[in-house]
């Protein structure tokens, strides 16, 4: 494969990267690398080439539907707290989690039950944790940290999810699987998406202490246990920005937190795993039961909607963006040319590590996980095919990929809506928990190395 622009289609991510890190400011970052790939695209009309790409992204599919998730999330979110319901679940909780390592425990537990959807994982975990860690002083950081590590890491170990049915689809388009069978070929295929499993297993000896606090987030934590500031700076743009206690005169009823939660699952599970319909049943499940028990009046209750709405704006901004520069770098045909440049070294044995660090590159730096999944997934299958090496592996492999550049890239979906969820500045999340992914990733690519000798 060959690209026009080569080696040149990696300035804008290069630039998004270089810039966050001076400013520590994501949004501006990818407008700012955006803008860099539309220059190279279009030259003077740069400026018109970003509007049509904008309102091309506003109106697709996925977009559309991503917006229209996390806003209501914003909702829910904001009722729960109004109704007291988030803080009598945070009150029954704290009867059993005695110190920080439960609590980080308790979360990473939570994480393990809610593998439907990446998404609703990382809103709901980390609002619903938030008071528990907090009452122990553990950093924002680390608890998006841990909030994250269950989110697409979890969800690709769970044939039902959102990630396994897509993935899926993929298997029989690339006849891996028969028409009908491709969730039987994925479940074979998980105990090859090591990445996943290094990423979830490491949790609880961080959370234990069994693992020392690598960096950056050793800082957070000694932050936050010597001056009690939990929120690392600028976190207030990337997290709910109303108020996170109950209205006063409410009374506190732990079914108002549970009874939503669950009919959000149940919902979403009985929409075949859309998480549209499945908030869009917990949002007015949650408006009738609270208008039935008085807990809110109408005006009351639709003000929390509205409010929720608005809190999730900027981080949509980030996750909007993101998917302009999705567009430039396919533009710029970046992942073809990654992958043909390496396609050489992608031989026999060093099949599945190759592929791994490959596109795990590519993950982390352009943002796009399923999109590298479509462009991979019909260049390693012939090549595994080719060279005998074991498919799952080769699969699993390319997955990994996938779910590594969700945990780490940070201005991916799951890192933002984690850092959103724990009320911390979203560089700051990404920074602190780098150590942790790369770690999982080098464990990653050992097996990797190891099982693509032996299998």
């Amino acid at each position: 494969m060959e690209s026009g622009y080569g080696w040149l289609s990696l300035i804008p991510t290069l630039v998004v990267l270089l810039v966050a890190l001076i400013s520590r400011k994501t949004f501006e970052a990818l407008l700012i690398g955006c803008f860099a790939g539309f220059i190279m695209l279009s030259g003077p009309s740069a400026l018109s080439h970003f509007t049509d790409v904008l309102v091309s992204t506003m109106q697709d599919d996925t977009v559309a539907w991503i917006v229209l998730v996390c806003a209501l999330f914003g909702s829910l979110i904001n009722m729960l707290i109004r109704s007291g319901g988030s803080f009598a679940f945070a009150r029954w909780l704290l009867r059993y989690v005695k110190n920080r390592q439960h609590a980080l425990l308790a979360t990473w537990a939570l994480g393990l039950c809610i593998f439907i959807d990446d998404y609703l994982n990382s809103l709901t975990v980390g609002t619903s944790m938030k008071k528990i860690t907090d009452k122990f002083l553990v950093s924002r950081e680390m608890l998006a940290y841990v909030v994250d590590s269950t989110a697409a890491p979890i969800c690709v170990l769970v044939p039902l999810s959102t990630w396994a049915i897509y993935i899926s689809g993929l298997l029989e388009n690339n006849q891996v699987a028969s028409i009908g069978e491709g969730l039987a070929t994925y479940i074979q295929v998980i105990p090859y998406i090591l990445y996943s499993w290094f990423a979830v297993i490491i949790v609880p000896f961080v959370a234990m202490g069994w693992l020392p606090l690598a960096g950056p987030m050793r800082k957070a934590e000694l932050r936050a246990r010597k001056t009690g500031f939990l929120k690392p700076p600028m976190s207030e743009a990337i997290s709910f920005d109303f108020s996170e206690e109950p209205d006063p005169d409410v009374i506190p009823r732990i079914l108002n937190f549970v009874l939503p939660v669950l009919v959000l699952i149940a919902a979403t599970v009985y929409f075949d795993i859309d998480a549209l319909k499945g908030i869009i049943v917990a949002v007015a499940f949650s408006t009738a039961l609270f208008w039935i028990q008085k807990l809110l009046d109408f005006a009351a209750l639709s003000k929390a909607v509205f409010d929720g709405i608005k809190s999730m704006m900027y981080p949509l901004a980030i996750i909007i963006m993101s998917f302009v520069l999705k567009v430039v770098n396919d533009e710029l045909m970046l992942t073809e040319f990654i992958i043909g440049s390496l396609e050489p070294w992608l031989k026999g044995a060093w099949l599945p590590v190759f592929t791994f660090i490959t596109l795990s590159l590519i993950t982390f730096s352009t943002g796009s996980f399923w999109g590298v999944f479509a462009i991979s997934f019909p260049i390693i299958i012939p090549l595994a095919k080719a060279l005998d090496v074991h498919m799952m592996l080769a699969i699993g492999s390319v997955i990994s990929s996938g779910a590594f550049g969700s945990h780490a890239c940070f201005y991916g979906d799951s890192t933002v809506l984690s850092a959103t969820s724990a009320g911390c500045n979203n560089m700051a999340h990404a920074t602190t928990q780098l150590p942790y992914s790369l770690l999982a990733a080098a464990f990653t690519a050992l097996m990797y190395i190891y099982l693509g000798f032996t299998l």
